[in-house]
C-alpha cells in the first residue's frame, strides 16, 4: 500500500503557473554600442531593426519537461512510502511470581504421585508448578525460594523453559531449614519494583509459619499492597503440629486477605494441582496487543527520475547544438570566393 506522508505539500504543484500569472517577465539590461550610420548599416545588411525586449524562446522539449520534473520534485517533498504489512506484537500485561517453601518439613513423603507411590512435598509442589509454568504462555514469571533466608531462583522472565530448568534444581534446604514468609513477600516487593506492569501476582507456598522472617508477614503483605502486588497463599502442611512444622493457615488467610487475594490450603497432590488449576483459572494469561507496521521511504525515486531528465536534457542539447554552433562558426570565419 502507497501514501504520502505530507499530502499537503502536492498544493505546491500550481505554483510556477500562479507565478508566471502574477510576475512581471525577468528583464536584462545589457550595454549596448550607439552607431551614428545605423539606418544606412541596417540597410547594407537588409535587416529591419524593431524596438522592444527581445524575447528568448524555449524549445518544445523544455516546456514539457519543466513541468514534468517540477511535479516529481513536489512529489519527492510530499514523502511517498509503502507500508509493509502489518507486524503484531504480543506483550505480557502482568508479572507472575511463584515463592516456594524450602524449610526442612519439605523433605516430609506425605503426597502421593500419579502412580500411587509416596513422594516428598517438594517434588510433588515441582510438579504441579512445572505444569502450572507451561499453561502461562504470556506471563512474565519469577521464582522465588525461602527457608532462612530468601531470595530470587529466576528472575522476571518470558523464557519459561529456564524458569522449568531452574525450578528442577530446588532442594529441601537449600535455603535454610526454618521459614521467613515475610522476607520472602519482600524479595516480591524487590523484584517488581521496576516492572511497568500495573497487575503483580504473588502464589506463594509454605508448609511452615513464619518463624525466620527479619520483617513480619503481616507487615510484609501491607508493602505488598501498596506496591500493587495480590498474593494468593498455600499452605499444605499440618495445622495441628508443633513448631517449624506447624502451618499457620490463619496468618496466611490474613496475608491472602490484606492484598485481595484468596488462602487454599493442599491436603494431598491432587487438591494441590485442583488449587493451581484454579488459580489459572482466577488470574488468566493477559497481554497486550500492538500492532505495527513498517514504512519504507520512496522519496528517491520521483527526485531521481527529475535529476535524470535533467541532466538527460542538458546532455541531449549538447550533443545536438554544440555541432550547429561550431557549424555556424567555421561558416562565418571561411573566406569569401573570388566574384562574389
Amino acid at each position: 500500500m502507497f501514501e504520502l506522508e505530507y499530502p499537503w505539500l502536492l498544493l505546491l504543484l500550481p505554483l510556477p503557473l500562479l507565478a508566471w500569472w502574477l510576475l512581471p517577465p525577468y528583464g536584462e539590461r545589457t550595454k549596448a554600442i550607439r552607431v551614428p550610420f545605423f539606418d544606412d548599416l541596417a540597410k547594407a545588411t537588409g535587416q529591419t531593426p524593431a524596438r522592444g525586449a527581445v524575447i528568448l524562446r524555449g524549445n518544445w522539449l523544455r516546456r514539457i519537461l519543466a513541468p514534468v520534473c517540477w511535479a516529481l520534485l513536489v512529489l519527492a517533498l510530499a514523502g511517498p512510502q509503502r507500508l509493509e504489512p502489518p507486524i503484531e506484537r504480543t506483550e505480557s500485561a502482568r508479572d507472575l511470581l511463584l515463592a516456594i517453601d524450602l524449610s526442612g518439613s519439605m523433605a516430609t513423603p506425605d503426597f502421593l504421585d500419579a502412580q500411587g507411590r509416596r513422594v516428598d512435598r517438594l517434588s510433588a509442589v515441582k510438579g504441579v508448578v512445572d505444569d502450572f509454568i507451561r499453561r502461562r504462555a504470556t506471563d512474565r514469571i519469577g521464582l522465588i525460594v525461602f527457608g532462612t533466608n530468601a531470595f530470587p531462583q529466576a528472575p522476571l522472565t518470558l523464557d519459561h523453559v529456564a524458569v522449568r530448568e531452574l525450578l528442577d534444581e530446588l532442594r529441601v534446604g537449600m535455603a535454610g531449614e526454618q521459614t521467613a514468609i515475610g522476607d520472602a513477600v519482600g524479595v516480591a516487593v524487590k523484584m517488581t519494583a521496576s516492572s511497568q506492569q500495573r497487575e503483580r501476582v504473588l502464589i506463594l507456598l509454605t508448609d511452615g509459619n513464619d518463624t525466620a522472617g527479619r520483617i513480619p508477614a503481616e507487615k510484609a503483605a501491607e508493602i505488598a499492597k501498596a506496591n500493587h502486588i495480590v498474593i494468593h497463599t498455600i499452605g499444605i502442611g499440618d495445622p495441628d503440629a508443633k513448631g517449624e512444622n506447624r502451618v499457620d493457615l490463619a496468618a496466611l488467610q490474613r496475608i491472602a486477605t490484606a492484598t485481595g487475594g484468596r488462602s487454599f490450603r493442599g491436603e494431598n497432590g491432587e487438591q494441590l494441582a485442583g488449587i493451581y488449576a484454579l488459580l489459572d483459572r482466577v488470574t488468566p494469561s493477559k497481554v497486550k496487543h500492538s500492532v505495527y507496521r513498517p514504512k519504507l521511504k520512496l522519496y528517491y525515486i520521483p527526485l531521481g527520475a527529475a535529476l535524470l531528465l535533467m541532466i538527460a536534457y542538458h546532455l541531449l542539447m549538447l550533443g545536438v547544438l554544440a555541432p550547429l554552433a561550431r557549424r555556424h562558426a567555421s561558416a562565418s570565419l571561411s573566406p569569401e570566393t573570388p566574384g562574389s
